[in-house]
């Protein structure tokens, strides 16, 4: 599967469709993370290489386990 979306995108994407199912702003989400609005923007835009340790804020953050994070659309 080559659709020219890099793990950072698809991943950027799966944080934001799940922010948003939650309807949360970027910037509250950003606080329940304890991370700053701009890094999850870049995060959420597939900018960010985010490390383990952030991945599981994000997971966190929205009560999902962080596999969850990483079951794409696209690759089912």
């Amino acid at each position: 599967m080559d659709d020219g979306n890099t793990i950072r995108q698809r991943f950027g994407s799966r944080v934001k469709d799940a922010r948003k199912a939650k309807r949360l702003s970027q910037e509250g989400f950003a606080d329940l993370c304890g991370l700053d609005r701009t890094y999850v923007g870049g995060v959420e835009r597939g900018e960010r290489n985010i490390s383990l340790e952030n991945i599981q804020k994000i997971a966190d953050a929205l009560g999902l386990p962080i596999a969850e994070l990483f079951r794409f659309p696209d690759a089912e």
